[in-house]
């Protein structure tokens, strides 16, 4: 069982990382990379989706750490 996909998103004190569905923040950073970094950990560890999104709010990145149902070969 996969766990809740991880959203990187704009904060006013910076960038933070929320689970999906949750209204609390997991994480508060200063810079996105540090937020990404953290986000990353926790989608590897629950084998979910990591969503990162722009200052603006839309995701401009998407990666799967789960049961990919379409790996590429090779």
């Amino acid at each position: 069982m996969s766990g809740k996909n991880q959203h990187v998103v704009p904060h006013e004190n910076g960038w933070a990382v929320r689970g999906e569905g949750n209204e609390r923040y997991t994480y508060i950073t200063e810079h996105q990379s540090q937020a990404v970094d953290l986000a990353r950990s926790i989608a590897e560890n629950q084998q979910s989706e990591l969503f990162i999104h722009n200052r603006h709010g839309q995701i401009r990145e998407r990666n799967s750490y789960g049961n990919d149902p379409y790996p590429p070969k090779g």
